[in-house]
């Protein structure tokens, strides 16, 4: 996983790449908050984050402002390091929008362990982003019928969107998960085919039905 680190001191800097490397992630590292803000703003930028609180330019916390004001359907995952671990910096912090902290001087398991459920958040996170997508994408493909229908009373063509006249059925097959199989009606079969009505209607009459309302075997 990818991971941007903005942090001032050179050698904190270069400790937390080497560690983090050591760990598997491939790691962006900036020195200023400035720096920090145009990177995570970028297509594409690491979603896991570690910001110094202190840092010329911008603070840790004013780039976690500036972060979560800006809607994106993958907010990236903050963690402040700060040497600041008193119970107000720590609230100013989490209200500036940091999922986390860590206080300097850090300790390796703890930085491991808090990055482990920055990776599980940001994975919910990732799952629940491609249902969503998943869910609009199925969602495009379902057509509806609704409003008024211009239909004319003679033929009974519909009238499109794009003004035209089509068949009824048609029209009903590309606006709705319907299929049509076409058959005849029985004031139908009369009014059209007088001379063979009789006959299919007596052959109907005859076809025996079960208990069930089906055709017997």
């Amino acid at each position: 996983m990818r991971i941007l680190i903005a942090e001032d001191d050179a050698t904190s800097r270069l400790l937390l790449t080497g560690v983090l490397q050591r760990w598997g992630y491939e790691v962006s590292a900036v020195c200023d908050g400035a720096a920090a803000l145009a990177g995570l703003q970028q297509p594409g930028a690491p979603q896991l984050v570690i910001l110094d609180w202190m840092m010329p330019g911008l603070e840790g916390p004013e780039i976690c402002r500036r972060l979560r004001a800006t809607p994106t359907d993958t907010p990236p995952y903050l963690i402040l390091l700060t040497a600041q671990d008193n119970k107000k910096n720590v609230v100013e912090g989490l209200g500036a929008g940091a999922n986390d902290y860590i206080s300097k001087p850090f300790d390796m398991a703890e930085l491991q362990a808090r990055l482990a459920v920055g990776r599980r958040v940001l994975d919910l996170q990732q799952t629940l982003g491609q249902r969503v997508r998943d869910l609009q994408a199925a969602l495009t493909h379902i057509k509806t019928l609704q409003g008024i229908l211009p239909i004319c009373m003679h033929c009974h063509k519909i009238r499109n969107d794009q003004q035209s006249w089509e068949r009824l059925e048609r029209y009903i097959s590309e606006h709705a998960e319907v299929q049509f199989s076409h058959s005849i009606c029985p004031e139908c079969l009369l009014k059209h085919y007088p001379d063979v009505a009789d006959a299919v209607n007596d052959d109907l009459r005859q076809i025996p039905i079960s208990a069930g309302g089906t055709k017997a075997e």
